[in-house]
């Protein structure tokens, strides 16, 4: 059975249990976990969660761990042949995309950036959903303060007809912003909030012709369905047999500014 599911049954079913044996329990200020503890239900309930997920949240955090470390690693590896596998440069392209394709969504037109995705991807967007909201008369709003973190999940290299293009890379984001919904006459929200937080999105990034772009993003909550790929990913080594040799000064290997230089600095925001 996949993890997620299973936890998500235990979860389910301690909260059906505790429904039935004890009615329901709030606090001032929607405080209901303080509440809760000083009951013995309660401290039964929050005392089997915590002796349960535990070693669940363990599990899920070293899965995360040895993901990233693994991504690291090959993107490392790669960076011999290629530098747009190095992680600086990467990132750097990562959070260009990142501002860009959410500037696009606030003008309400993604064609402003479709250099930063794929075309199936930006094509999607702009019929499935943008076209779609203002239709009905919808309008959404994105505005990124701060991005707090970029995590890799999953590398996977490929060669799709030249060597490195096709190549996945997939990461987390967590950024300080607002994303709602509003009624485009009224400017009332329908979904969502004005206040800024901290979202995380999954993004996925293809390698095309020499560049990487947006190809998916999805929602928090899916991360683990790429963290638990990686075992069936195959040893970097392999996917690069039959290519030439890793770029090199001399007898060393370039080192990350001389990689940049060679392929070009990444366009500013």
């Amino acid at each position: 059975m996949n993890k997620k599911k299973l936890l998500g049954i235990c979860l389910i079913f301690l909260m059906v249990a505790f429904i039935f044996i004890q009615p329901a329990y709030a606090g001032p200020g929607g405080q209901i976990a303080k509440v809760l503890a000083k009951t013995f239900w309660g401290k039964m309930v929050l005392g089997l969660l915590s002796v349960i997920l535990l070693p669940v949240g363990i599990y899920l955090y070293i899965k995360q761990q040895l993901a990233q470390r693994r991504a690291f690693k090959d993107l490392k590896y790669m960076a011999q042949y290629d530098p747009n596998f190095e992680w600086p440069r990467a990132r750097e392209r990562i959070l260009d995309c990142f501002c860009r394709v959410h500037t696009a969504w606030k003008d309400e037109d993604v064609c402003d950036a479709c250099e930063y995705m794929t075309d199936w991807y930006w094509q999607n967007q702009q019929l499935v959903y943008l076209d779609r909201w203002h239709r009905e008369g919808l309008r959404n709003v994105c505005e990124v303060k701060k991005i707090r973190a970029v995590r890799p999940l999953l590398f996977i290299h490929r060669n799709d007809d030249v060597a490195h293009e096709g190549s996945l890379l997939v990461v987390s984001i967590t950024a300080n912003m607002k994303d709602y919904r509003v009624q485009r006459e009224t400017d009332s929200v329908v979904e969502g909030d004005r206040k800024f937080r901290d979202h995380e999105t999954i993004w996925s990034f293809t390698l095309v012709a020499g560049c990487w772009r947006v190809s998916n993003i999805e929602a928090a909550g899916c991360e683990f369905d790429y963290v638990f790929q990686v075992k069936n990913v195959p040893r970097i080594e392999e996917t690069v047999l039959g290519l030439s040799n890793p770029l090199k000064t001399g007898n060393r290997p370039i080192d990350s500014a001389s990689a940049r230089d060679c392929a070009g600095s990444i366009d500013p925001i």
